[in-house]
């Protein structure tokens, strides 16, 4: 991981700002691990929850929005659990790629609107995106692909414990998507903990930051705000909507470098 201060400012996206590219930042982790929970406590920190999505200068953008369709057969097995979505081929990959190009491209895009009771795209409904000075894009495996990986300024992987996982896994499931208990947990079993091992983890190498401990990690959080206040203050557009805007980038600490883990 690398150490991030002010005589990286030109990784770090300055530059990215300076020339109107949106700065792009990918947030990865096992399912379940409090990604989304991360990107929701980034956007409130940064005050841009009550903005409206014309003049919102930070956004979220999920990769289950982007499940293939799947065949009929396909959706007897999902119905049944038996259907692997933590697979790297359950995602439409060359749509992911496509609209985070015209994101940087700083076009308006068109994002499908996944049902996970029905297993399917929602028909004729589409979630419509505009040009923003920061994106957060967040997912299990938006580093398992190095075009998908490259397109990313800065990525973030959110590390928490497996129990911790299954157990948020488990309550999601049940409550939000009507699935039994005994199909979570064979699902898990046979999919998703394998999938994890295998697609997810190992693209924790390549993040610039890990957070441990995940949404609960406020320390690491705060530093990443403060940071993307930073480099909204060069937007060409200025940054409005902060509630506190610091003049300072942080550091991270090289965990590698020093032995141990940093908190971001």
């Amino acid at each position: 991981m690398a150490s991030l201060g002010r005589k990286e400012n030109t990784y770090l996206g300055l530059d990215a700002l300076r020339m109107k590219t949106p700065f792009l930042i990918g947030v990865a982790g096992g399912t379940a691990s409090g990604k989304s929970t991360v990107c929701r406590k980034i956007v409130e920190k940064l005050d841009q929850d009550s903005v409206i999505d014309s003049q919102r200068q930070v956004i979220n953008v999920s990769q289950e929005s982007f499940y293939k369709e799947l065949t009929e057969e396909e959706k007897s097995l999902a119905y049944k659990g038996m259907y692997n979505f933590d697979h790297p081929d359950a995602f439409d990959n060359e749509l992911i790629i496509s609209v985070l190009k015209d994101i940087l491209q700083e076009k308006v895009v068109s994002i499908p609107l996944y049902d996970f009771v029905s297993h399917c795209r929602k028909k004729d409904e589409w979630l419509t995106i505009q040009p923003a000075d920061v994106v957060l894009f967040e997912g299990i495996l938006i580093f398992y692909f190095q075009e998908m990986r490259d397109l990313f300024h800065m990525k973030l992987f959110v590390d928490s414990d497996s129990d911790t996982r299954l157990s948020r896994r488990v309550l999601r499931d049940t409550t939000e998507r009507g699935r039994e208990l005994e199909q979570v947990l064979q699902q898990y079993t046979m999919f998703v903990k394998p999938a994890f091992e295998e697609f997810c983890l190992p693209t924790k190498k390549y993040a610039d930051i890990v957070i441990p401990r995940g949404a609960d990690n406020e320390v690491a959080i705060d530093l990443i705000v403060k940071h993307i206040e930073e480099l909204l203050k060069h937007s060409p557009n200025g940054f409005h909507h902060c509630r506190h805007c610091h003049p300072d980038s942080f550091t991270t600490t090289d965990s590698s470098r020093n032995g141990h883990s940093s908190d971001a």
